[in-house]
């Protein structure tokens, strides 16, 4: 394919020092003139494979050299890395969030749907309504309780409670049980966005600063020691992100493979090939397609990142065509990518969260089934569409039903919030609240007053906090720079948290705000390495920014430790808990 690309299309001639080649496309004058902002044109010199498909650097030679390795040994060393580093990061997150599970030992916050109901889902195929003292008896009887027949009216799809029951029927009807799944994928989390920063930035130092960031973000920590739907949904689209990062390179890697190669060796841009070329098949997009299904199945956000990542990887090809020569990139992806990109993630996510509910599709339809099973046979009787099976007509009304309550809940809670506050920690959620006296449940004996035992739902301040500037950087480097990466950041930012500025009435927490943590942290790791410096860069410069960065970084590994026994449920003196509410709005 090379060769007959090259004969057909020659690599462009070259033009005077300093002037693009001929025949290769400059940006238009608005984007040049916006240089006195710090915007960049990113003309095309040298090898387009190296634009198209960055290389990882290669490990520093001076530093292996140290440890008396060869260069072919420091180049594997280098890759063993990339999975070392996140998997150590990994193995930490895993210790602190399996560490006391089980405690505290009681039904906190929404566990007492999350856990009931996923409970039902894996025995009887639906969600039921339990008894009012469920919770106690649960914890009596460890478990061993019976499940009602009785449907119960619930407003989320099932997948995420199936998840939880995986956990419940591994270990038990018990807090171990039902938070055990949420802990597994709250550590897998920080596996893949140490994976995916380093495949982000090409850098494996920035990929573990941003997994560990994650590490000890309070929020995500709590999220994923308690058996609620976001974290699930957070693991989900963290997956779908990574699988479609994968598939951009791959998808770049086959227009590099294809493009011609010069007189010099270097592959050039053609505009036929970069036109015309289909890319085949794409497997890593159909995947990000079911991890977006699941999503959806768990919570109904997840159709916002279907669309805003369908979105996201279209304009990724527009990227990769336009460096590869195309004149008309987008006209390109229209023809050749949109409709394979469409095929491959919506009917995708779509057929997998129908799927999510196949439990109440089997169940009976005589009234004995799941909620509104048996609705097109009774009430939607004289319904339109009575070409449809029943099924689907239930189903549709089932959904319409949850639409109609999700969009008009505005019953008032003590923790609601308005999303102007989450990203200064405005007004967190408090899951669990005891105060026991000196001397019982882990309140030191010799306490003067009794202590506070609290799970408080609330982000690292510092880390958040610095994340609001983080942020606007990103903005700038995707404006300004035309950076991709600092795109990608903002789209998984504003598909999880702009939507709820529509909602000023609703009733909304600040716990939402944990689907874009992950993208906050992949914010923060991109700031720092802007901090840090560029390789290149001198190395009085190097020095002061790594300074500056490792003292950010250990004041929030401080902040997290610090606030340790509020994400945990410890028992700690009355004075303690207070030095710890920052603001009034903690309490």
């Amino acid at each position: 394919m090379t060769s007959t690309a090259s004969s057909s299309h020659p690599a462009p001639t070259s033009a005077p020092p300093g002037q693009p080649p001929v025949g290769e496309r400059q940006p238009p004058a608005w984007l040049r003139g916006l240089r006195r902002f710090g915007y960049r044109a990113q003309g095309s010199s040298g090898d387009v494979r190296a634009r198209l498909v960055p290389p990882y650097p290669a490990p520093s030679s001076r530093l292996w050299a140290a440890f008396g390795l060869s260069r072919f040994t420091a180049a594997r060393a280098g890759r063993l890395l990339g999975w070392a580093g996140p998997l150590l990061v990994t193995l930490v997150a895993g210790v602190l969030r399996f560490w006391h599970l089980g405690s505290p030992k009681a039904v906190i916050f929404d566990e007492t749907y999350y856990a009931k109901d996923a409970w039902a889902l894996i025995h009887r195929g639906y969600e039921v309504n339990w008894a009012k003292n469920a919770n106690d008896l649960i914890l009596e009887k460890n478990g061993h309780v019976g499940i009602p027949a009785d449907a119960s009216y619930v407003v989320h799809p099932p997948v995420g409670k199936y998840v939880i029951g995986i956990g419940e029927w591994l270990f038990g009807f018990d807090p171990f049980g039902w938070r055990f799944m949420t802990a597994v994928l709250g550590t897998l989390c920080v596996l893949m966005v140490c994976r995916i920063g380093r495949r982000l930035f090409r850098s494996t130092f920035l990929g573990c600063l941003a997994g560990a960031l994650l590490m000890v973000d309070g929020l995500a920590f709590v999220m994923s020691r308690t058996a609620l739907l976001d974290s699930i949904l957070v693991f989900f689209v963290v997956a779908a992100f990574g699988c479609l990062l994968v598939d951009r390179d791959r998808a770049r890697e086959r227009l590099a493979a294809a493009l011609p190669v010069d007189g010099h060796g270097l592959v050039r841009p053609d505009a036929h090939v970069a036109e015309t070329l289909r890319l085949g098949w794409r497997p890593w997009r159909l995947l990000a397609g079911l991890c977006l299904g699941l999503a959806a199945g768990t919570k109904w956000n997840g159709f916002i990142y279907l669309a805003a990542f369908a979105l996201m990887s279209v304009l990724w090809d527009v990227g990769s065509r336009r460096v590869a020569g195309a004149r008309r990139p987008y006209l390109a992806v229209l023809k050749r990518d949109v409709l394979p990109a469409f095929v491959s993630t919506v009917p995708v996510a779509l057929a997998t969260y129908v799927l999510s509910w196949l439990g109440w599709i089997l169940s009976p339809a005589d009234g004995s089934g799941g909620y509104f099973r048996n609705w097109a046979a009774t009430a939607g009787k004289g319904s339109h569409h009575r070409w449809l099976p029943d099924w689907v007509r239930s189903l549709w009304h089932y959904e319409h039903e949850v639409w109609e309550f999700n969009t008009h809940l505005s019953s008032p809670h003590t923790y609601q919030s308005n999303p102007w506050s989450w990203m200064v920690d405005g007004r967190p959620v408090s899951y669990f609240y005891e105060s026991p006296a000196a001397g019982r449940q882990g309140c030191p004996a010799d306490a003067a007053d009794k202590c506070a035992r609290e799970v408080l739902a609330l982000g690292t301040p510092l880390l958040w906090w610095a994340a609001c500037f983080a942020l606007l950087f990103v903005l700038w480097r995707w404006f300004f720079r035309r950076d991709w990466r600092a795109g990608a950041i903002v789209c998984g930012v504003v598909a999880g948290y702009a939507p709820w500025f529509q909602y000023q009435e609703r009733t909304i927490f600040y716990f939402y705000a944990v689907v874009f943590a992950p993208f906050l942290c992949l914010a923060l790791a991109m700031t720092l390495g802007a901090v840090i410096g560029r390789p290149g860069a001198g190395e009085r410069r190097r020095v002061a920014g790594a300074a500056a960065a490792g003292v950010l970084v250990l004041l929030i590994a401080w902040n997290f430790i610090y606030f340790w026994p509020i994400y945990t449920g410890t028992a700690i003196p009355m004075d303690s808990w207070r030095s710890r509410m920052w603001l009034d709005t903690w309490v």
